[in-house]
């Protein structure tokens, strides 16, 4: 038999603070209220991967690429994008696959192999 839960538990947040939690809420798969409860009782959230996870996921992950593309310095990154970034590739990386080398990574080995420097190595 559950839990019954009569008490209510409120707390203000910044708008940008709820997109984040938003954003977080919706990567765990989980309703809003279990995922706080988890994470304000420091117990694991464990996400397992469903249409709705994926769904998430694409939409943060193109959110993020288009807030990445405006950007034009890496300290322009605002912290919830950085923990969105960061739990999106928790995410991924839980997913079972491996990432591969990136395209500048490529890059940065064929200009290597023909005898080029380049910058950012």
């Amino acid at each position: 038999m559950g839990r019954r839960r009569s008490v209510t538990v409120g707390f203000r947040v910044s708008p940008e603070e709820a997109r984040e939690i938003d954003a977080l809420v919706a990567l765990s798969g989980l309703a809003k209220q279990d995922y706080i409860l988890r994470r304000l009782t420091d117990r694991e959230v464990t996400v397992y991967p469903s249409v709705r996870v994926q769904r998430a996921v694409q939409d943060q992950a193109m959110l993020c690429y288009e807030e990445l593309r405006r950007i034009e310095r890496a300290g322009d990154v605002t912290p919830e994008l950085a923990h969105v970034l960061d739990t999106l590739a928790k995410t991924f990386s839980g997913l079972g696959r491996e990432a591969g080398p990136s395209a500048v990574d490529a890059e940065r080995e064929a200009m290597r192999a023909l005898g080029r420097e380049c910058d950012g190595a």
